[in-house]
């Protein structure tokens, strides 16, 4: 249930559903989010919105509302005191959800895939619900859903591959702000995208060893195969299509089944290509080991001609992971450098250092990013030369902890 409240009534604990006014106005780039840290709280009070949108169900009510079923009981007789829903219990709480989320989505994945290897018509409709629950949790917690998404077993590779490139898809998606039908059209995108295989013997899918040409041959020819089921089913979207048939074109024409280059290839299949590598590459598999995120990230980055550059770099600040070495601007408008670690490899870490409004130099300040909406974060990706800096003898004083200027 949604209600409307003035910036002043907003308190920690409350879940952010949306802001009133301009963009531009509000201190966030995601609109929806559990309000638990102080920062944040601050940031909302301190800024210019016309009102604030809150979703009762899902976190604390206003004084004198009736709590959500899961906001927290006051301890005391007043009926003013309201404890706020404490960090520990809102991750627990978002970690049992995320599990259940999914169990249930792998098992829909895996029917959907058993129904297409006996050659039963697709009903894109019917999986509509789990693109919602996904959906849900990725907006409740992106960061716990998609790192326990990468958390599986090389034997359910292929069905929770396919519910992880959802989430990265939803994710993503709504990094760019689309809208919400096309948010869901890609999240179905991700979860069907890889269906194809279902036409591969398992030995191939699953073998450890190197595909001699004609095994290659039966794994490049999935995307074709998918894409023609996927033409018989129900509720199909044209997203849902691209993403089927394109997940592999490359940029620069190298990629299969038609080698499409650029703006050939469409936006879903853009971004299916990334979140689909991307999942690969930081989960293991029968022939490799999982890499970091920020090894991905990094690996990825370098790889010339393979994705679109700006998606890649919208996907990294959808997950919170920028590769090192960077020179970035923050929505506070402070220029920082993307640091070799972040928290065991799976957040990114910015050392600020500049003011970009008055291009003087700051104390240094770490800040960790996130991918849950609140405090600081990377709007772009800047060029040292356009600064003035001259980047490489800067940037090793930087990430040694030693300040712009002696």
């Amino acid at each position: 249930m949604l209600r409307r409240i003035p910036p002043s009534q907003v308190k920690m604990g409350m879940y952010i559903h949306g802001f009133e006014g301009s963009w531009f106005s509000h201190p966030f780039w995601r609109t929806r989010f559990l309000l638990e840290r102080p920062e944040d709280l601050a940031a909302v009070l301190a800024s210019e919105v016309q009102a604030v949108v809150i979703d009762i169900e899902r976190g604390l009510a206003p004084a004198g509302s009736a709590p959500a079923p899961h906001a927290a009981i006051p301890r005391s007789a007043s009926v003013s005191a309201i404890v706020p829903v404490t960090p520990r219990d809102t991750a627990k709480t978002d970690r049992e959800l995320a599990k259940k989320t999914i169990a249930r989505s792998k098992r829909a994945v895996k029917g959907v895939f058993d129904d297409a290897r006996l050659g039963k018509t697709i009903d894109a409709d019917a999986v509509a619900p789990v693109v919602a629950d996904i959906s849900d949790a990725v907006d409740r917690n992106p960061a716990m859903f998609i790192d326990m998404t990468r958390l599986k077993s090389k034997d359910e590779y292929t069905y929770l591959h396919s519910v992880s490139v959802c989430a990265l898809m939803v994710n993503l998606a709504r990094q760019l702000g689309l809208a919400e039908p096309i948010v869901r059209s890609m999240g179905l995108a991700g979860l069907l995208h890889d269906v194809g295989k279902m036409t591969v013997p398992d030995a191939i899918l699953n073998k450890p060893g190197r595909l001699d040409d004609a095994e290659f041959a039966l794994i490049r020819a999935h995307p074709e195969q998918g894409h023609a089921m996927l033409e018989k089913g129900e509720g199909v979207t044209q997203e849902v299509l691209d993403v089927s048939l394109l997940h592999h074109e490359k940029i620069d024409g190298s990629g299969y089944p038609f080698g499409l280059k650029g703006e050939a290839i469409s936006l879903a299949a853009r971004m299916g290509a990334i979140c689909d590598v991307y999942d690969a590459l930081t989960s293991d598999r029968a022939y490799k080991e999982s890499w970091t995120p920020l090894k991905a990230a990094t690996e990825m980055y370098g790889w010339e001609g393979h994705f679109d550059r700006d998606l890649l770099f919208k996907f990294f600040r959808s997950i919170g992971v920028v590769p090192p070495g960077l020179l970035v601007r923050m929505r506070s408008n402070r220029l920082g450098i993307v640091l070799p670690d972040g928290t065991k490899e799976t957040r990114s870490k910015v050392r600020i250092f500049h003011c970009a409004l008055e291009r003087a130099p700051l104390t240094l300040e770490d800040v960790f990013l996130s991918s849950s909406g609140g405090g600081d974060h990377i709007v772009s990706a800047e060029d040292p030369v356009r600064w003035g800096f001259d980047w490489q003898p800067l940037s090793e004083r930087l990430t040694a902890g030693r300040a712009a200027r002696a």
